[in-house]
Formats: structure tokens, C-alpha cells, sequence
């Protein structure tokens, strides 16, 4: 073959071998290697790091070399002995002491998402998602089907906490957000977003509104509830009274619904919403002709196979914003994974 053609073939390995680096990445997150090694006084052998797992020798070294490969490790060779450490990427986003750890995230990608992705085909083809084929969750079980444990729960919200520890603040000051001294945070889960917003604006107050059962977790779990400007209260947001704001955020929330639901819960938003104040949606915006980011594209797909809901062009947000009422619609494209729009009531 030619060189182009040699090129088309690695890249085709390349994409066809991508869910085993995946796999790669969750498997020792899950092991608890970084952990073990951040703990550790200096590099260790295969042989430490296997007792410390809990694994076997040859399985550990295995994947200890695919790991340096994928630059999550380092390695040493003294005396013709290997030992291993973390890299800058792995002590920053694979150790669970780090402020910005991903691990809890990565956890419930590999326990949860990667096996739906195993029905992506099916889902494509019903154009639904796959929790009951992947969990038995039925589609009207939906808006708790992520919970399906208490454990899971709390692996779920920490791995919200995880995602604003590195996104918060870019979303949260896209726009000046000074003039909304009292905030919603709707579905906000334990109050990482929230406590950012203090953060970022001392004057502010929030509520963080929730299903009881993640009230109940953040409360037993988690330290936000505990901060002076935060307030936890339980409801559903698309039944039950919403607490009066002047500024109401969505975080991650509306890509999980159907256009219908979207528009019926902003209604709700906007007859509740003070005159002059505002809604704050963050989501992962698609470019107007869909076709990228690529990030954003997969998480599409995302959407498709867990939930009921889809990423959105700002255009499609403005839609569903302005026919509930909302205008002097703004939206700003962070260079994060997630990006912002404002509108006002």
C-alpha cells in the first residue's frame, strides 16, 4: 500500500483500538494505581504496585507500560528493574487528593456509560436510549434511572464536583453575573457550582434545588450544605414550586430532556423568574452546522444512548429560550468543554 493508504489503515486501528485506551483509563483508576503511587515515597516496582492493587504481576506490568505509553506514568530502569511514577496529566486529574480529580467521573463512565455505549447501535436505530436493555431501568423510570443505587448516586455527584472543579469558574464568568445577588442553581446536585458562585460573587446567595434523595446525600456526603450563602432545598423541578431567584442556572441539565420537556420546565423558569432577571444555561454548545466540536459530538451520542435529551446549536437554545418568553439572549463560547448563554426575563 501507499502511503496514504498506510496512514488511512493506522487510523482505523487507531479509532476501531480507541475503547481499549478507554478501558485502559478506567480500569486503573479503578485499581487505584495513581492513588498508590501518589502515596508512595518515591517510584515503585512492579512487584510494590501490584501488592498494593491487589493484582497480579504480570497483569500490572501489562498495563503499568501501556499506561507509560498513554504518558499517564513515567519509568525508571535501574540494576534492569522498572519503577514507576505518576506524570503531571495523572497526579492533577487521576489521584483522588487532587483538587481537580477526574477519578469519580472516569469511575462512572467505565461502570455506566461505557456499557450503554455497547447498545450505541441499537440506539441509533430506536432512536431511544438503552438503560433497559443495559440496566433494565424502564424509559418512564428515566429521571432516577442514573440513581439506581445509593452508591451510585454519590459516585454520580462526586463526579459532578469533579467536572466544576475544572469548568466552574470559566462558565461562571462568562458573563457578569454581580447583578444577580439571589441564585438557583436547578439540579445542582451537592453545590460545587454553587460554591463557586459564592466564590466568584461574595454578595450573592443560592439555592440549590433538588430531588430529595440528593438533597439527603449532599447533606450526608458533602460540606456545601454548610456554607453561609448556600441553601438545599428539595423539590422537583418540574412539578413542585420553584424558589424565587433573580437568577436561575442550568447546568448540564437541559441536554438530558426532549424538547418538550425543556420548553415546559423554561416556562416554569420564566413565570417564576423576577422582571429583569435571568436564566444561566451551560452546556457543550454544537457549531451551527453540527458537525463539531467533535467533543460535543460524542456527547450527543451520549444523550442518545442514556437519556432522552441531545446536545444543542446556540440557535436551538435560543428557540427554546425565546419561545418560553426569555430574550436579550447572549451566549459565549468558553474554549472549555462547557459554554454559556444568559438570557433575561
Amino acid at each position: 500500500m501507499g502511503s496514504s493508504e498506510d496512514h488511512a489503515y493506522r487510523l482505523l486501528n487507531d479509532y476501531a483500538n480507541g475503547f481499549m485506551v478507554s478501558q485502559v483509563l478506567f480500569a486503573t483508576c479503578e485499581l487505584g494505581v495513581f492513588d498508590l503511587l501518589a502515596e508512595a515515597p518515591g517510584p515503585l516496582d512492579v512487584a510494590a504496585v501490584a501488592a498494593g492493587v491487589g493484582a497480579s504481576a504480570h497483569g500490572t506490568e501489562v498495563l503499568l507500560d501501556i499506561c507509560v505509553s498513554l504518558k499517564l506514568l513515567k519509568v525508571e530502569t535501574r540494576g534492569g528493574k522498572a519503577s514507576y511514577r505518576n506524570t503531571e496529566l495523572s497526579s492533577d486529574y487521576l489521584t483522588t487528593v487532587s483538587p481537580t480529580s477526574q477519578c469519580s467521573m472516569l469511575k462512572y463512565m467505565g461502570r455506566t456509560s461505557y456499557r450503554c455505549w455497547g447498545h450505541l447501535a441499537d440506539a441509533v436505530r430506536e432512536g431511544r436510549n438503552q438503560y433497559l436493555e443495559t440496566f433494565g431501568v424502564p424509559a418512564e423510570e428515566l429521571f432516577t434511572a442514573i440513581y439506581r443505587s445509593d452508591g451510585e448516586r454519590l459516585q454520580f455527584m462526586q463526579a459532578l464536583q469533579e467536572v466544576w472543579s475544572v469548568n466552574g469558574r470559566s462558565v461562571l464568568t462568562a458573563f457578569d453575573l454581580s447583578v444577580f445577588p439571589l441564585m438557583c442553581d436547578l439540579g445542582g446536585g451537592a453545590g460545587a457550582l454553587a460554591k463557586e458562585c459564592v466564590s466568584l460573587y461574595p454578595g450573592c446567595k443560592i439555592t440549590v434545588f433538588d430531588i430529595p434523595e440528593v438533597v439527603w446525600t449532599a447533606k450526608q456526603h458533602f460540606s456545601f450544605q454548610e456554607e453561609e450563602h448556600i441553601d438545599f432545598q428539595e423539590g422537583d423541578f418540574f412539578k413542585d414550586p420553584l424558589p424565587e431567584a433573580d437568577l436561575y442556572i442550568l447546568a448540564r441539565v437541559l441536554h438530558d430532556w426532549a424538547d418538550g420537556k425543556c420548553s415546559h420546565l423554561l416556562e416554569r423558569i420564566y413565570h417564576t423568574c423576577k422582571p429583569g432577571g435571568g436564566i444561566l444555561v451551560i452546556e457543550s454548545l454544537l457549531d451551527e452546522d453540527r458537525r463539531g466540536p467533535l467533543l460535543t459530538q460524542l456527547y450527543s451520542l451520549n444523550m442518545l444512548v442514556q437519556t432522552e435529551g441531545q446536545e444543542r446549536t446556540p440557535t436551538q437554545y435560543h428557540m427554546l429560550l425565546s419561545s418560553a418568553g426569555f430574550r436579550d439572549f447572549q451566549f459565549k463560547k468558553t474554549g472549555a468543554i462547557y459554554d454559556a448563554i444568559l438570557a433575561r426575563k
